[in-house]
């Protein structure tokens, strides 16, 4: 079977049947996944909600050093 041409392509000018339906099914499919993301990131991607960290320790003090065998 070889690769159909422009010429032997019957719906070259425009799509028909189910060929159509598979196109637009497609573009629904992925402007749904993009919306769902939107409001996936939108809903789980709060920054506004930070915790205070009141961290006393502003220099760590040197430690012994480890012998290394």
């Amino acid at each position: 079977m070889s690769e159909p041409t422009l010429n032997g392509i019957e719906d070259y000018n425009t799509l028909k049947g189910e060929k159509k339906r598979v196109v637009w099914a497609v573009i629904l499919a992925g402007l749904l996944i993009g919306v769902i993301y939107v409001i996936a990131t939108s809903v789980y991607n709060n920054k506004g909600d930070n915790i205070a960290i009141d961290d006393p320790i502003t220099a760590v003090p040197q430690s012994k050093s480890i012998p290394v065998k």
